[in-house]
């Protein structure tokens, strides 16, 4: 059983910062692909980030270039740097573990703004 634990959201100003973690358990972490999720109130799940095992990462071009996601294999860690952000950002934020099985995490809350 996987078990992902996010942290790091919060409340930020347009244009400012903010870093999210998740941590792993439960799984040969290097071995598979992890991404980031959101959902902001009233819309559906969407995806923002992949990063492969070997560090190849994709995002959704709504992000690109003001969202970097990283991982650390050795901490079972990984990581969403979120710059720039933008009311439209606003969501709770999700970590997937994406092996033979799909795992979640319970979700932490970003809300930009002023």
């Amino acid at each position: 059983q996987v078990q992902l634990v996010e942290s790091g959201g919060g409340l930020v100003q347009p244009g400012g910062s903010l870093s999210l973690s998740c941590a792993a358990s439960g799984s040969i972490f290097s071995r598979y692909p992890m991404g980031w999720y959101r959902q902001a109130p009233g819309k559906q799940r969407e995806w923002v980030a992949t990063i492969t095992s070997g560090g190849t990462t994709v995002y959704t071009d709504s992000v690109k270039g003001r969202f970097t996601i990283s991982r650390d294999n050795a901490k079972n860690t990984v990581y969403l740097q979120m710059n720039n952000l933008k009311p439209e950002d606003t969501a709770v934020y999700y970590c997937t573990h994406l092996g033979p099985l799909t795992y979640w995490g319970q979700g932490t809350q970003v809300t930009v703004s002023s």
